[in-house]
């Protein structure tokens, strides 16, 4: 899994902004650092209120100079009809060939839904040189991120 100090794996994705466009690691911490948000599955009511949760701190994220992409398997279409409901202003990366889940090392099986590889609710923040800075991974999916701790983490604190 990865990890503080590690640095993270680039990745190129689809990424779901209200369009479809693409999104690679190395290009976007150019602008800053970026938090990556793992959440098991669009319209689900745990990942809709841990996205609203971000979603609702945006200001604190963008005042430390960070920037916020949800990461999830579904498809950027289907991520940008989560974002349309939701009213979410940040974008989403749309994972569907499970490449970032597995870089990241953070994939789960619902076994009994029969449903696999889906992404662990996660949280990295990485840095300018793609350092991981801070590293969050739950193996419960129900059980969502300390807001806070991630706020916190992005100021230095």
């Amino acid at each position: 899994m990865v990890s503080v100090g590690d640095e993270a794996p680039d990745f190129t994705a689809p990424l779901a902004n209200g369009d479809v466009a693409e999104l690679s690691l190395s290009e976007a911490v150019v602008d800053g650092p970026v938090v990556l948000a793992f959440f098991p599955g669009a319209f689900t009511s745990v990942c809709s209120h841990e996205m609203e949760s971000f979603d609702d701190r945006l200001d604190e994220f963008a005042g430390a100079g960070v920037t916020v992409y949800g990461v999830s398997i579904d498809t950027p279409f289907a991520q940008n009809a989560f974002r349309e409901q939701l009213e979410l202003d940040f974008d989403l990366v749309s994972d569907t060939n499970r490449d970032i889940v597995d870089a990241f090392d953070v994939s789960m099986d619902f076994t009994a839904l029969g449903v696999h590889n889906l992404a662990k609710r996660a949280v990295f923040v990485v840095d300018e040189d793609r350092t991981v800075t801070y590293a969050w991974v739950s193996d419960d999916p129900g059980v969502e991120p300390d807001y806070d701790e991630v706020v916190a983490a992005v100021r230095g604190d």
